[in-house]
């Protein structure tokens, strides 16, 4: 037996707040130059935000509008309290000799998994804490009179012999709510409104332990309680944990950025290998040379559920996929995708939006190619 948790932040998190900005400047930059390079990172605190970056675009944009734009959609008022520092410049003419010859934006290590958890091939945990957090981000727009912006949810799921998930051992949900609020009310309204509406039927059992707000109290959110920054819940923005992450946060980069492009990409190819039946489990790794076109490695892990050995996947991955930036731009980044919606919840297994590197569209040439390859699955 085991037990795997995992967290969600809400919209209104300070770190999730930063995210949300720096991705709503680069569709903004995208909205008007499909060319453009964008590497934006942004810090609240307070009434204080700090912009910074590179940017090199024919796009004009507002900063602060599409800022405030941000803010006022997940609730904040009294925005012309808001003071900026915005502090970008044009991106560094030696990256640009490397991308524009189609190379990778930067070195790095990204990955990608897979699992059979859930039809969206999402580990279990992630993926209930991100139903929870849209909830409760929902209550948070209809109910402003009981709660405020700030919040993050923990979902503990047990597994049985057999790597099945079985029942929910913990939740905790940390909801920031407005001063003189009863407990005992809000409380039985997250679970009846909540958590008894996005947790599918049985994984609740009576020894499910609930937590609502432990410590008691969470009146002060936000900003004025934290500082929020761009990338730091990389792994809210994944698999929760379950698989490894390379370290390269997504918001604020356009797609020659392979921390955001290629980790999409092994996404898409670990989805691919699980939807063909070749493995209940996938992890993909791509490692990059800054400039360069070709990966300097790929790596494929099916945590011993392949019903070929990983090698001779990795060898079919490499028949089938193209590791390399521009190729990914090509087939995966769609010129219709928001990022800034992608931040709010998730980047990867999303049930709520559709992206193209979450199709199964490779999933049947896998399947056929390995059957011919190799006959009856070992």
């Amino acid at each position: 037996m085991k037990i795997i948790t995992s967290e969600q932040v809400f919209k209104g998190h300070p770190d999730k707040i930063c995210d949300q900005i720096s991705d709503a400047i680069l569709d903004e930059c995208l909205k008007e130059d499909a060319n453009s390079r964008v590497a934006i990172e942004t810090l609240i605190k307070n009434n204080l935000i700090v912009i910074a970056g590179e940017v090199t675009t024919n796009a004009d944009v507002n900063y602060q509008k599409v800022t405030l734009d941000v803010l006022e959609d997940i609730g904040y008022e009294d925005l012309d309290d808001f003071e900026f520092i915005i502090e970008v410049s044009k991106q560094s003419p030696d990256i640009a000799l490397g991308v524009d010859k189609d190379g990778a934006g930067d070195q790095g290590i990204m990955y990608g998994y897979a699992c059979s958890d859930t039809k969206e091939l999402m580990p279990l945990p992630i993926f209930l804490a991100r139903r929870i957090a849209i909830q409760m981000d929902s209550l948070t727009r209809n109910f402003k009179e009981l709660f405020g912006r700030d919040g993050k949810c923990q979902v503990s799921v047990r597994y049985d012999e057999n790597d099945k998930p079985v029942e929910i051992t913990n939740i905790i949900v940390s909801q920031q709510t407005k001063e003189n609020v009863d407990r005992e009310f809000y409380t039985a309204f997250i679970i009846n409104e909540c958590l008894k509406k996005v947790i599918p039927q049985g994984m609740i059992t009576s020894e499910t332990k609930i937590l609502i707000n432990p410590t008691g109290e969470f009146v002060k959110g936000g900003s004025y309680a934290d500082c929020g920054l761009t990338g730091r819940k990389i792994i809210c923005d994944t698999y929760g944990g379950v698989g490894r992450h390379g370290g390269g946060a997504f918001s604020g980069k356009d797609a020659t950025k392979v921390d955001r492009s290629a980790a999409y990409y092994c996404r898409y190819v670990a989805k691919n290998i699980v939807a063909s039946g070749l493995a209940s489990k996938c992890e993909v790794q791509v490692a990059y040379a800054i400039g360069v076109a070709k990966p300097t490695a790929v790596n494929v892990d099916t945590f011993g559920t392949g019903k070929i050995n990983d090698e001779a996947i990795k060898e079919i991955v490499l028949k089938f996929f193209n590791f390399q930036p521009l190729a990914i731009k090509t087939e995966i980044i769609s010129k219709d995708v928001s990022f800034r919606e992608l931040a709010e919840y998730g980047h990867v297994g999303r049930e709520d939006v559709d992206v193209p590197w979450e199709r199964c569209n490779k999933a049947y040439i896998l399947k056929a190619y390995t059957k011919q390859a190799y006959g009856k699955a070992k």
